[in-house]
């Protein structure tokens, strides 16, 4: 029984030395050391400080009387001449061009004759802009250019053989990665922070043409522009927007990916402005219910829900309840995907457009066209009236030639007056929406609607397009049985 006992002893006592002598000779998986990066690089990062006229408000009116005191009396003298001097301060502060400083970030320098890429947002509105370098030289900077699309800027300095940065990919980042941004955030020049990449392709509202880069890495204020490097000391994007509830760093960082950037700095340096590509098009995802509807297998691509007047989609004959899978060969997996590559894409080139029309895989090609202005843009595409989204178990009436004109209408369509419990408030349908196509089939008057009504198949989900005033929109209605 003692052998037994001790035999059982040493077998436990030789299994607990080999696993240790099995974790003493495996090697720990190493975290990255950033220090020479950190030391190579940093001398290509500068700190930029805006500075921008202001004017100080009048306090004072001509007329100003104190409540108690007889007309005439010393004190009216006293606040009168207080007055004028205070207005006279101001004239001089506005002719005289008084500067206070309005804003704080991060640049990066990217040629050695002193080009320097920062945010858009860092130097919006300056009438000065400062760049310091990380040997406490400064420089009064020209802005070369801005994109607010992009929310790149280029500056220029005034010196020669300066420190620059490595130019990467972030085509070849992969989610999980570590990467590091320096910037300068709260005005603390040169500070460090490391995390990994969230996700790529992000895309955020009123951000259509960049797919941002998702972080972890600590950014705060006073890091927008700085650099954000791979683990070869590469930059692969450019530091531009945090998402947070309380103004500092809550996890979710975003980057301009460098391509973008360096594709903007180049036609900024070159032209002085940038050329987007332009297809004409106003889209939305594909949800389940409306690829059931479009006979898909799954959703995916970006619903054409308009064309454009006077656009290259409207030139190829794309149509409204299009759905674009591929562009130049590229896969839409959803809608976010599809402003990016067109944005990218040469102007005045032709481009593949793979579609899904009616059930059938077509291949059109695209003259690519140049991104209107905003002011143009808003012409090409009102807003129509004042009420809101999303049939069967409404009452519809035709439109008035005057409302037609109003909304730019040549198909006409007849406009929702009533809704009731049933499939149309399901669907979403709202009273003032203009229906124009469902299943495919357009909707010009209460005939059309009548007809197109009375042939869906029950229990079927079709696709139906309205217009409203934030746009047009497909919605997916289940026929009821």
């Amino acid at each position: 029984m003692s052998n037994l006992l001790m035999n059982k002893h040493y077998h436990a006592a030789m299994l607990f030395t080999l696993l240790l002598f099995i974790a003493i000779s495996t090697p720990a998986q190493q975290l990255p050391d950033f220090t020479g990066m950190v030391e190579q690089y940093s001398p290509a990062i500068v700190n930029i400080s805006t500075k921008q006229k202001k004017s100080i408000k009048r306090k004072f009116r001509r007329d100003f009387k104190i409540p108690g005191f007889p007309e005439n009396s010393p004190f009216e003298d006293f606040f009168r001449r207080f007055e004028e001097r205070e207005r006279e301060r101001d004239r001089d502060r506005d002719e005289g061009g008084e500067l206070s400083p309005q804003s704080l970030g991060s640049g990066f320098i990217i040629t050695s004759d002193g080009y320097v890429m920062t945010n858009n947002h860092v130097v919006e509105q300056a009438d000065e802009v400062i760049v310091r370098l990380s040997d406490r030289r400064e420089f009064e900077a020209e802005v070369i250019g801005r994109d607010k699309q992009s929310d790149t800027a280029i500056l220029k300095i005034d010196a020669k053989d300066l420190p620059t940065v490595k130019i990467g990919k972030s085509s070849t980042l992969k989610v999980g990665e570590w990467v590091l941004a320096i910037g300068s955030p709260f005005g603390f020049d040169h500070t460090v922070t490391a995390g990994i990449v969230s996700a790529k392709g992000r895309s955020l509202p009123r951000e259509n043409y960049v797919p941002f880069i998702q972080t972890d890495v600590a950014i705060n204020p006073g890091n927008s522009g700085g650099p954000l490097f791979n683990l070869k000391g590469e930059v692969v994007g450019v530091n531009s927007q945090i998402y947070s509830r309380t103004g500092g760093f809550m996890g979710l960082s975003f980057a301009i990916p460098i391509e973008v950037a360096m594709n903007v700095a180049d036609q900024l340096r070159t032209t002085g402005k940038v050329s987007r590509g332009w297809l004409g098009v106003l889209i939305q995802d594909v949800t389940k219910d409306l690829a059931d509807s479009f006979g898909m297998k799954k959703p995916s691509g970006a619903l054409v829900s308009r064309v454009l007047q006077d656009s290259p989609a409207e030139e190829a004959e794309l149509m409204p309840g299009d759905v674009i899978l591929e562009f130049n060969d590229n896969p839409v997996k959803n809608s976010s995907e599809l402003p990016p590559m067109v944005g990218s894409s040469p102007v005045n080139k032709s481009s593949r457009v793979t579609i899904l029309r009616q059930g059938k895989r077509m291949v059109l090609d695209v003259t690519i066209g140049e991104l209107p202005s905003d002011e143009e843009m808003e012409s090409r595409s009102p807003r129509l009236g004042q009420t809101s989204h999303k049939l069967l178990g409404i009452k519809v009436k035709e439109l008035t030639d005057e409302q037609m004109e109003r909304m730019q209408l040549k198909n006409g369509g007849v406009i929702v007056t009533k809704i009731m419990a049933g499939a149309g408030r399901s669907a979403g349908i709202r009273r003032g929406d203009v229906i124009q196509m469902i299943n495919n089939q357009k909707i010009t008057n209460i005939k059309d609607f009548k007809q197109v009504v009375n042939e869906l198949e029950p229990g079927k989900s079709v696709a139906v397009l309205v217009l409203r005033y934030t746009g047009p929109v497909f919605l997916a209605l289940k026929v009821p049985e």
